[in-house]
């Protein structure tokens, strides 16, 4: 399935905000590095999306309870949860003229439990020019069991939806974080309290619901 655009004013992914801060100067000397290092602007999308991916742990891989919600947040602890990491890959990308946007996922939380709750998981749609099309992106970050890699024709992202435990793709791009994933990322002083208060529902799916 294709992925769509929740608006078709291309300038709407490429803004600076609060949260996707490339104004930030070390934001936008990392953006540069990797563009002066890529050959093209492909390639410039790849070594920034496998930067985030891999240079940028998980908060939770390495037990970070610090919460991290803006790109310049991210960058300057290195580390983050699914969200703050697309926001950090946004603003790379935004930083040199590259459209990018925000993906989620619906997914189980934890297989095991008696009474599976599903939550969000965040991830990036990012326009190529040299191919003319939309990909997603998910730099949330390789571990035993996740293995997301770039692809043009082919995506491999971290998790696969199993609709037959309620999952749901989200192929839609949005211009900016949802508000409900902001909310939680900026309420909550730890991880451990942001894990008890992850969103079950988002504010675009809630629009969405109230239009039609």
């Amino acid at each position: 399935m294709e992925t769509t655009l929740y608006t078709n004013d291309i300038g709407c992914y490429l803004q600076c905000s609060d949260i996707i801060d490339f104004d930030n100067e070390l934001v936008a000397q990392l953006a540069d590095k990797l563009y002066s290092e890529s050959d093209g602007e492909t390639d410039f999308v790849r070594r920034a999306y496998e930067y985030v991916r891999d240079r940028i742990s998980h908060s939770a891989d390495i037990g970070a309870d610090e919460v991290t919600c803006t790109a310049s947040q991210v960058l300057k602890a290195g580390h983050g949860i699914c969200f703050a990491k697309s926001h950090l890959l946004a603003a790379i990308l935004r930083s040199r003229g590259i459209p990018a946007g925000f993906c989620y996922q619906k997914l189980v939380l934890d297989d095991d439990a008696d009474v599976p709750e599903h939550i969000y998981h965040g991830l990036n749609g990012v326009y190529l020019r040299e191919h003319d099309k939309w990909i997603r992106l998910d730099a949330r970050g390789n571990k035993e069991g996740v293995n997301a890699r770039f692809g043009i024709s082919t995506e491999q992202l971290a998790f696969p939806i199993r609709p037959d435990k309620g999952e749901e793709d989200g192929f839609t791009v949005y211009p900016a974080p949802d508000k409900e994933i902001i909310k939680v990322l900026t309420s909550n002083i730890s991880r451990a309290q942001l894990w008890s208060e992850l969103p079950m529902q988002l504010e675009y799916i809630r629009e969405h619901r109230d239009k039609f």
